[in-house]
């Protein structure tokens, strides 16, 4: 829901609304409903809206309570918007909206920056302060809504997006070698606050960052899941406890006064979203589901099962075939949707599906996160059992992309760092306190850095591209904290997922629960060729890739003349892990 940005100068310099001017056009497909600009002095903030909660103009941003002496730019939506703005009319306060930014307003003033362990959403904000000059920049729990920075120099800007940010200009576009590092290592993730680029950082989630009128600020992070037993149950009643809390979190999901759809896989995760609506009396429930053509062996869809899910719970079903004439466009057009270069086939799905969905609802629930919170990929199983202080080399061995030693012979010399820094922060991670086991400190470091950073990232960039709201129920904060209290054998039972599949028993049907583990098909993308390949070869042949020279050459030319069979640890395609990151800075004309 809609794209921010905004500018906070230090001192008495005053605030460049131009450069916001700059910044909204790139915002637009985030918020194609609307738009506004509010500057006092050093301070200024723009937004573009999606009009989901209170569709008057009185839910316009940037919002100002003259009275409260407050400003909000806000992009989310906080699902107790309801419960809150009652509490907080008991406390005395009015409102001449009906909207969740208001209640931000309110809810920041009664509170202060302490008001975001109230919220109960997904959410990215700035709050001015209007006697004080200080600005509150907040992200939500999970990290599901974006937030980038560009500081320089006796100012600081943020943006929903980064090519926002380098819209407005005086941006240091040098790579960040630590953070490319990453991205070869790191499943392509660069973990918070880098980013690919020297001059753009990310506000890490679940912080707050107070910024005062000199310039000097504050960090806090001021909520986290605990990996640890705190709690005796039975198999059962764990099962329940999941179950009860993912259908609050889905309920919760549907305020909205717009209609709301699923997107539906047809794997577990998203049909338990169906039938626990269901369960609830939804009616008149419209999903969407996606394939593509057959390639290189592998089937391009699951509509079998998808297909299943529809016909028992009733809902209005839409298949969407994607065929050849249409995917070729939609690679370049995915690229540029990106933030940050993210090397997941299912990201050209996402933005195909969002394409379609879009014109039909403006909001869905979708469901990202279940692997990432209930142990649903491969290399948790691994590390049952592996003695804790081993945790973090048995996880980088499962995890990472290539071993630290593969990168002297694939990048050039000037890009390479002293050391295994992915390693170092993996180990940096492992080695805090709490998360009892192994399996516990892989999905702790999981959820708050390659969730976030793949994923759900994935989900925000490609929805939001075509003013869609995605909306993930299995990141709802008390899932997930149920989620990471349960005990890890019971989440990689029946080949993970354990636990929420005994809460789905009865529920979803059998055949959906039982079948093996699936993943958005994207064959075009696992097997290059034809002309997916030679836009590929094309990117890393380019001048401007010639000039940058990340890659050794005989690197990139061993990959173009065998492009499908290097793969990654997890059997990612190299060729396009290399040629992903070219393209995405080259769309941006670096």
């Amino acid at each position: 829901m809609c794209g921010i940005a905004g500018e906070i100068c230090y001192g008495d310099r005053p605030a460049d609304t131009e450069a916001i001017r700059r910044m909204l056009p790139c915002l637009e497909s985030r918020g194609p409903d609307g738009d506004g600009l509010w500057d006092r002095g050093r301070i200024a903030f723009g937004h573009r809206r999606l009009k989901i909660i209170d569709l008057s103009e009185a839910g316009a941003q940037p919002m100002t309570d003259e009275r409260l002496g407050l400003t909000v730019v806000f992009n989310g939506c906080v699902y107790n918007y309801q419960e809150l703005r009652e509490e907080l009319q008991k406390s005395g306060y009015t409102f001449f909206s009906t909207s969740d930014t208001e209640v931000i307003l309110k809810a920041y003033h009664r509170w202060g920056a302490d008001c975001v362990t109230r919220f109960l959403g997904m959410f990215a904000f700035a709050v001015a302060e209007h006697e004080t000059g200080t600005v509150t920049l907040a992200r939500d729990r999970l990290g599901i809504k974006p937030l980038y920075l560009a500081e320089s120099p006796g100012r600081l800007r943020f943006a929903s997006t980064l090519p926002a940010l380098l819209a407005a200009g005086g941006v240091d576009t040098t790579i960040d070698k630590v953070a490319l590092q990453h991205y070869m290592t790191f499943h392509s993730v660069v973990p918070a606050p880098r980013t690919i680029l020297s001059g753009v950082r990310k506000l890490p989630p679940a912080t707050v960052r107070v910024i005062q009128a000199d310039g000097t600020s504050s960090e806090r992070v001021y909520w986290e899941a605990s990996f640890t037993r705190t709690v005796a149950a039975s198999d059962r009643e764990w099962a329940e406890a999941v179950r009860d809390k993912l259908k609050q979190a889905v309920r919760r999901r549907m305020v909205a006064d717009v209609p709301v759809g699923v997107l539906l896989s047809g794997g577990l995760d998203s049909s338990f979203i169906v039938a626990l609506l269901a369960e609830q009396g939804q009616t008149g429930l419209t999903t969407f589901s996606i394939g593509f053509d057959a390639g290189g062996g592998e089937s391009g869809d699951e509509f079998e099962f998808s297909d299943l899910v529809a016909k028992q719970f009733g809902t209005e079903h839409h298949q969407i075939r994607i065929g050849q004439e249409r995917f070729l466009p939609a690679v370049q057009r995915t690229v540029t949707a990106m933030s940050e270069p993210m090397v997941s086939h299912d990201c050209i799905a996402f933005n195909l599906l969002s394409e379609d969905v879009a014109k039909q609802v403006k909001v869905v629930q979708s469901g990202q996160g279940a692997d990432e919170i209930f142990a649903g990929y491969s290399w948790y199983p691994p590390l049952a059992g592996v003695p804790r202080e081993q945790a973090a080399e048995a996880y980088a061995k499962e995890f990472f992309d290539r071993p630290h030693s593969d990168l002297t012979r694939q990048l050039n010399p000037e890009w390479l760092v002293g050391q295994d820094v992915s390693r170092a922060f993996v180990e940096e991670s492992f080695g805090r306190a709490g998360a009892t086991t192994a399996v516990d400190a892989a999905l702790r470091l999981d959820s708050q850095v390659m969730l976030v950073d793949d994923p759900v990232k994935r989900v925000d960039n490609m929805t939001m591209a075509w003013g869609l709201e995605a909306r993930v129920p299995f990141l709802d904060h008390e899932l997930v904290e149920i989620a990471a209290a349960c005990p890890p054998e019971l989440k990689l039972a029946r080949d993970g997922k354990g636990v929420l599949k005994d809460a789905a028993r009865g529920l979803v049907p059998d055949e959906v629960i039982d079948r093996p583990k699936g993943y958005f098909p994207v064959p075009g993308i696992r097997y290059l060729e034809g002309p997916v390949l030679d836009l590929v070869r094309d990117a890393l042949h380019a001048p401007a890739a010639r000039q940058r020279a990340l890659f050794r050459p005989e690197y990139v030319e061993a990959l173009l003349a065998d492009p499908n069979t290097p793969r990654t640890t997890l059997g990612a395609n190299q060729l396009w892990q290399l040629a992903l990151l070219e393209m995405w800075l080259q769309n941006l004309k670096l």
